[in-house]
């Protein structure tokens, strides 16, 4: 596939989003519009819009190259998204009644009036962090391989290769914010659920396949195991282990997560948001399951054809996450080839820039109180705003750059390896504010339990064979996370007379 074309499809690409941007922003682009969207969205469009933010690379790639991997994954990962769904519900039917009942625009508001000054600045601080080094963990995965199959051809370096992805993602979200990103998320997912069938249709097509066949085939390889019972102590696939995981990572990823529930919160009434999250729900379980199917036909196509799983060029090591991209691009003709990156950069940047949108809110209501004031909307707000949208994509240039410098294994494991650590405190906050009555906090001492919190379970999972006979923590260890938090919490609380009423 020449990088010439795929060079030339990606210019024209982002030519549309900014032309969308153009048109969405052109009324109006003061801060109520960036971000929450003037509470006006259609829910249909929020929901379909977030399967590309809640997928995004990771899922298009990694997902797809796990199913192979010499660790034996399997469609292992379908139980992490039961968990998911689970997660999608409870938050559906627990917290998003909360956020409307009261009229949230940053949802840490809730951690102010609740708990108080410093576990809101907490909360916030700890989203700021897990949401920058996610999204940038996100973005890596595309731009690696934006390097590796376009432009290394041209010599462009791969810090450069960032810079110019951040800066297309900034020229189309500074003005318009939500309201642009929920008309390009809702066109990138279209993009993305059509790059996924018409691989599936390419592969089978190169394989001699109809549909029925293939997902014969699949059932037949050794590829297509999903419930893992084995091993509870030491394998990190046994089912509790993924769905109790998939669960409180949605929570956390989600549920606690300014970025997703801001689209929530751009509609008009709680019902609209409730709607828009389990009609999604069902949808996001039946992607991933396809996407699973691809990594399968993937590998059965690879070992057809002798293709070897690509080496890292720094590591040397298989990387599973270029299988996809390998087979894609050079081994398939060129319309399968643009299609790959048609989803492939849909899924990414769909991701990025409502990550960029929900980070720049944050910051601006809960460090800057933006939403706060007569002046809210003017001139000088606005432009602080925009200098806020720059530093944290420069943040994330940054983290991208220190990431490439030291990861070594797949991009799926690492990002929700830091979640686990990252997102924990946020659920023992939450709990704390939610479940614990009449029971007040000592503030100033809520940092430090959230620091820590996660320490702890560093040290915890490091030694957890040792110290806990021989058990191997999984992504479960985000839920240990948020109970060590919890109790914490607990310990630094004290009993008052007060009830409060959220």
């Amino acid at each position: 596939m020449s990088p010439a074309i795929l060079l030339s499809f990606l210019i024209g690409y982002f030519l549309i989003l900014i032309i969308i941007a153009f048109a969405t922003s052109k009324k109006s682009s003061d801060n109520s519009t960036f971000f929450i969207a003037n509470r006006n969205s259609k829910w249909y469009l929020v929901a379909f819009g977030m399967i590309g933010t809640a997928l995004s690379g990771v899922t298009f790639i990694s997902v797809p190259g796990e199913v192979g991997a010499p660790s034996g994954n399997q469609f292992q990962y379908f139980q992490f998204v039961l968990g998911n769904a689970i997660g999608f519900i409870i938050i559906a039917t627990v917290l998003l009644p909360l956020y409307y009942r009261m009229r949230l625009t940053s949802i840490y508001s809730y951690i102010e009036q609740r708990l108080g000054f410093y576990s809101y600045k907490t909360a916030a601080s700890i989203f700021l962090i897990s949401r920058t080094i996610g999204s940038a963990f996100r973005l890596y995965l595309v731009v690696i391989v934006l390097q590796r199959f376009i432009f290394d051809s041209y010599g462009i370096p791969f810090w450069a290769t960032v810079l110019i992805s951040l800066g297309l993602i900034w020229s189309y979200t500074f003005k318009g914010g939500l309201k642009t990103i929920i008309i390009t998320d809702t066109l990138q997912t279209f993009f993305l659920v059509l790059s996924v069938f018409l691989t599936l249709y390419f592969i089978c097509s190169s394989l001699d396949m109809d549909i029925p066949k293939a997902f014969e085939s699949i059932k037949n390889s050794g590829y297509s195991k999903i419930f893992f019972y084995e091993d509870f102590l030491t394998s990190n696939f046994h089912f509790s282990k993924q769905l109790l995981g998939g669960i409180f990572v949605t929570i956390a990823m989600t549920g606690l997560d300014q970025d997703l529930m801001q689209k929530n919160l751009s509609m008009k009434t709680i019902g609209e948001a409730q709607k828009n999250m389990f009609t999604f729900t069902a949808v996001f379980v039946v992607l991933n399951i396809f996407f699973l199917s691809v990594g399968a036909l993937l590998y059965i196509y690879a070992t057809k054809n002798g293709i070897e799983i690509p080496l890292d060029h720094v590591t040397g090591k298989p990387r599973t996450d270029f299988l996809f991209p390998e087979i894609a691009l050079n081994h398939l003709t060129v319309i399968p080839a643009i299609v790959f990156m048609l989803g492939l950069t849909a899924a990414t940047f769909a991701t990025t820039d409502s990550a960029l949108t929900a980070l720049t809110t944050s910051f601006c209501v809960d460090f800057l109180h933006m939403d706060k004031g007569n002046d809210s909307n003017s001139q000088a707000s606005v432009n602080k705003r925009h200098i806020v949208h720059v530093a944290f994509s420069l943040l994330m240039f940054v983290v991208i750059i220190i990431f490439n410098a030291f990861n070594d294994e797949s991009v799926v494991k690492g990002i929700f390896k830091v979640a686990s650590y990252t997102y924990g405190p946020l659920l023992g906050l939450y709990s704390f504010g939610l479940f614990v009555r009449k029971r007040g906090l000592h503030d100033k001492l809520v940092p430090l339990v959230c620091i820590i919190s996660p320490a702890i379970c560093y040290l915890l999972n490091a030694n957890s064979a040792t110290l806990l006979g021989g058990y191997v923590f999984s992504v479960e260890l985000i839920l240990v996370n948020g109970i060590i938090t919890f109790i914490g919490l607990l310990l630094i609380s004290k009993k008052t007379d007060l009830q409060t009423k959220f």
